[in-house]
């Protein structure tokens, strides 16, 4: 008796896993429904200081699931709350801050 054949849904989520993965080793992931626009959104936690590059890993791949396979769904790249908490308590780099005038 052989095991069911995922479906392409879940095959579409297994392989966007496995391309992030390939480059993030430690990133991980969570699925759920929404509805703006409708479908499945998975989202992969990172810890990258620009979650675009995480993005570009699957860009053109998502788009061929999307438009030509006619699967909903979305990949939504975040970095790890404690990342963003720690750079939120984190002392402004010299550079970044606002300039003294004189008058």
């Amino acid at each position: 008796m052989s095991a069911e054949p995922p479906s392409r849904l879940a095959a579409a989520i297994a392989e966007m896993e496995e391309l992030i993965l390939s480059q993030y080793p430690n990133a991980t992931f969570e699925v759920a429904l929404g509805d703006d626009p409708e479908g499945t959104y998975l989202t992969a936690t990172v810890d990258v200081e620009d979650t675009d590059e995480v993005f570009d890993v699957v860009v053109e791949r998502l788009l061929d699931m999307q438009v030509e396979e006619s699967i909903p769904l979305y990949v939504l790249p975040v970095r790890p709350i404690e990342r963003i908490i720690a750079e939120l308590h984190a002392p402004q780099p010299i550079w970044a801050r606002p300039l003294l005038t004189v008058e």
